[in-house]
């Protein structure tokens, strides 16, 4: 199993007072090395990098709304303005924190250090292919920010049942041909599957530091805003994805949660820990568990780990 999964509620503030709440699956292959390390380390980096672009952000938006004038502020033309600036944060922040967490898995050894040159205790095994996807949610607000590297997924389930999913993330197969083979790569066929150089089903990963250039840490990050018929969010690594489509999940993280019955709380300490994160809600974590096997169920092959969130509190 290299897959590895991290939920850090309100993990770090804005620069409005607002809650940060992240929710990740790391993918691994090749060996655990890399997933681990993000795991561990992406939610340390990533308000690193928000406080550096917040601080950023409030210089910029100062300027650009001085810069605005009074009738275009009036007709929303500042507030306009302010939301660009806080999305371009965002996404900077996002993908520096990716590149930051893909410069610490050069080389990573088996007794969790990531060490250049290479580590020279006896778990020092790592050949250069060991590597993970990455696909991370950031909650803030109304919005729904998403940040994937790989082929795991995020599917947001919005509107009443048979309503079409909404897709978060692109799946990063090897179809950037052009730009792999911009960069002088191939992608070769093995076992029927388009790899990189023949090894790596994927365009997109963290490691990997021997396919590289072709593989990029570069993520993908869509910004959604969130409505009141959102109902639930699906993060999973490509296991689940391999063998459930996406109204399949949808539908079943539904069920889940419309009609889980969990056992309430015993006494206020209780019900304070799970609303501030500290205990895993029932119905989500049933949701998950219900996906996972029936993946397993279908015959899929691969490891698999799935994240329910619920977005309407039930």
């Amino acid at each position: 199993m290299e897959d590895t999964v991290s939920l850090r509620l309100g993990f770090h503030t804005w620069t409005d007072g607002s809650p940060m709440h992240i929710f990740a699956i790391f993918d691994g292959h090749g060996g655990s090395f890399v997933s681990a390390l993000c795991r561990d380390r992406m939610h340390e980096l990533m308000p690193e990098e928000l406080m550096r672009e917040g601080a950023s952000f409030l210089v910029r938006r100062e300027h650009a709304t001085a810069g605005v004038g009074t009738s275009a502020a009036a007709s929303g033309g500042a507030s306009w303005v302010e939301q660009a600036e806080e999305e371009r944060a965002w996404r900077a922040a996002l993908g520096r924190a990716f590149r930051r967490v893909d410069a610490l898995a050069v080389l990573p050894c088996g007794c969790g250090r990531a060490a250049l040159p290479r580590c020279s205790c006896p778990l020092s095994i790592n050949t250069g292919f060991v590597g993970s996807t990455a696909v991370v949610a950031l909650l803030v607000r109304c919005l729904l920010l998403v940040a994937n590297c790989g082929d795991s997924r995020a599917v947001l389930c919005r509107g009443p049942a048979g309503t079409p999913p909404v897709p978060l993330s692109d799946d990063h197969k090897p179809d950037e041909l052009a730009r792999i083979q911009a960069m002088g790569g191939l992608v070769v066929l093995n076992c029927d599957t388009p790899r990189v150089r023949g090894i790596l089903a994927m365009s997109r990963a963290l490691g990997d530091w021997l396919l590289k250039p072709e593989v990029i840490s570069e993520p993908e990050i869509t910004i959604t805003e969130r409505t009141a018929d959102d109902q639930c969010l699906i993060l999973a690594s490509d296991g689940m994805w391999d063998v459930i489509s996406n109204e399949t999940a949808c539908h079943v993280a539904r069920q889940c949660l419309e009609y889980g019955n969990p056992s309430p709380p015993a006494g206020p300490s209780a019900a304070a820990a799970a609303a501030v994160g500290h205990e895993v809600e029932p119905r989500c974590s049933s949701a998950a568990m219900v996906l996972a096997r029936l993946a397993i169920a279908r015959r899929s092959a691969d490891n698999t780990s799935v994240v329910v969130v619920d977005l309407k509190q039930r």
